[in-house]
Parts: C-alpha cells; structure tokens; sequence
C-alpha cells in the first residue's frame, strides 16, 4: 500500500473512527492497586516521595478498598510494615502479622475484593535484604523455608493469590509445594519472574522502610542489560508452577514483556513501580505535562508491550478515568 491510493489519516477523521478500529484496550479489570498497611488504628501516613499514595492502618485499608470497588478496581496486592523487624524476618509469617491481619479484615468487611499478596522478607528484616544472611551474603537455600512459610500463613489468612518478589531461585517451587500440601492448590502463583535490579524503586523503599543496611540486592535481583536471562528466569518460573509471570519494572521493560508475552501462554503482568510513578507526579505538579494523559498513555503501552495485568500506583485513577468515560 502506497500513497496516494492508501492514506491512513482517512481512519483518523474523528474519535468514532479511532475508537472503532483502536487496537489496545485498557479496562478497571486488568489493573492492581499496590497498598502499605501499617500497625495502628485510623492512620493514613502520606508517603512524600509518592504523592497521594499512603501508608495505611488496617481499618483505613477496608475504607480504601471499598472507595476501589466504587471506582470499579477489584484487586489490590498487600505490602506489610511491621511493628518490629528481626534477622529472620518472622513478621513476614506471623500468625498475627500485619499482612494477615489486613487480610482477615479485608475477607470480612470487602469480600468482593481480589487480594494479591507480595511475598518478601525485605520489609520485616532488621537488615533490610530479602532472606536470611550467612555472614553478609542472603542464604538463597535458607530463605526458601521462610518464603514458603510465609505464603502459607497469607493463604490460610484468606490472600487469593501470592506473588513472591524476592529472586531466589527455586522459591516458586518451594511455594508451590507448600500450598499443595496444605490443601492450597487453588491458590495461584504470581511470580515476581523477571525482576531487574532497578533504580526506580527508591521511593518504594522509602515507602516500605525496606532500604538494605549494607550493600544492595544485585546479587539476586537481575541485571538491566540482561533480557536472554530474563526468558532463563522466566522459564524456570514456568517449570516450579507459576500461574502467572510478571515483568518488574515496566516501561523500562517493555521489549521484555513482548518477549515473555510471545514466548510463554501464561498470563503475563507488569509492574510500574514507584519511581515510573513518582517521575510522572513531579513534571505534574511542575506543569510540564498533562498527568491524566500521560498515565493513560504509559499504561497503555504496558498493555501494548502484552501485559494481561498491571500492577500501578495508578490503579485506582485510571479505573475512575475508565468509569467516567464508559
């Protein structure tokens, strides 16, 4: 096709037109809303290097969860802060942990709502790595127990789902395992599968007080040069029994989710993390763009790139947006 017999801009007349032959989609259905619950009763701590996300107590979450479903989000995934952080981590899988207790109210009161859990130890350790150390190196072995441990006490507290995020390798078979033997096999795996050692997380760590006490996580979290390794990560994901693979961070990542997306037939999620988020509040609030735009925008090639699910700090705005305009 040639001009001057084919000329595109003749399906770009209207808005009609373009809606009707507009080949990516994104609905309230696809996206998750990350939360931070906290101890105590009737806080919201806002998080200044996120704008408008905070950190949220229990009874405050239930609030924010049916303000969600107004908007029309039904998913949200759960990261815990606890009251107190040691080597091991126990808060992660705590019978009463922070998490668990989120989860128990949220089952109660919203029962409508799909409840993700990240399944971590860097947030309940006193050091800050995401497993347990031997000198100054995380025990990879070690940490797997912990891990399942921790998927298990989420799932019997009512999570429909667990995402592990820690890197270690063969976590999703240990979790998997796990859950099997207590009955749990109706619980999906979302697997953290290609998780980059990335610089736009810094404002998560100051969310989530999750900052290592020494050194940093790239001896497990994955190079950002890498993407051969990133179908080998994603590969041995599928082989341990993931149900879903995500891809973290997103938009730095998009070649990487059309990769996984053409190489795997399971769902495929991504993460736009707080840094992707943090960057387009700030040329907001500076007025050099349009930040309703540009989230759409940057979602929209989240979806593109072949991503099923989202996971954004955006979640619920753009689930509103979506409302208003169906």
């Amino acid at each position: 096709m040639v001009f001057p017999e084919y000329r595109p801009r003749r399906m770009r007349r209207n808005a009609t037109l373009r809606a009707m032959i507009r080949e990516t989609r994104l609905s309230a259905e696809q996206l998750v809303l990350p939360v931070f619950v906290q101890p105590g009763r009737g806080r919201r701590e806002a998080i200044a290097s996120m704008p408008g996300v905070c950190r949220l107590t229990v009874d405050e979450l239930v609030k924010e969860a049916r303000a969600c479903l107004q908007c029309g989000l039904r998913a949200l995934i759960l990261f815990g802060l606890p009251e107190k952080k040691d080597a091991l981590g126990s808060g992660a899988y705590a019978k009463n942990g922070i998490v668990q207790q989120a989860l128990r109210a949220l089952k109660d009161k919203v029962p409508e709502m799909l409840l993700i859990t990240d399944v971590c130890l860097c947030e309940y350790t006193d050091h800050g790595h995401c497993g347990c150390l031997h000198g100054r190196e995380v025990d990879n072995d070690a940490t797997l127990e912990l891990l399942a441990r921790t998927a298990l006490s989420h799932a019997e507290a009512g999570a429909d789902m667990v995402a592990p995020s820690d890197m270690m390798d063969g976590r999703v078979a240990e979790i998997r395992s796990t859950l099997d033997e207590a009955g749990l096999y109706q619980v999906p795996i979302m697997s953290y599968a290609v998780k980059y050692a990335s610089a736009f997380y810094g404002p998560f760590r100051d969310a989530a007080d999750s900052t290592p006490q020494f050194g940093d996580r790239r001896a497990y979290q994955m190079d950002p040069a890498n993407s051969r390794e990133a179908l080998r990560e994603a590969t041995l994901d599928v082989e341990e029994g993931a149900d879903i693979l995500m891809v973290k961070p997103a938009l730095s990542s998009l070649d990487i989710i059309r990769q996984v997306r053409d190489e795997f037939d399971l769902p495929v999620a991504a993460y736009q993390v707080s840094g992707e988020y943090a960057m387009i509040k700030a040329a907001a609030a500076n007025g050099w763009i349009d930040e309703a735009r540009v989230m759409a925008e940057s979602l929209l090639a989240i979806r593109r790139a072949g991503a099923d699910i989202i996971i954004s700090y955006f979640a619920k705005d753009m689930a509103r947006a979506l409302g208003e305009k169906a």
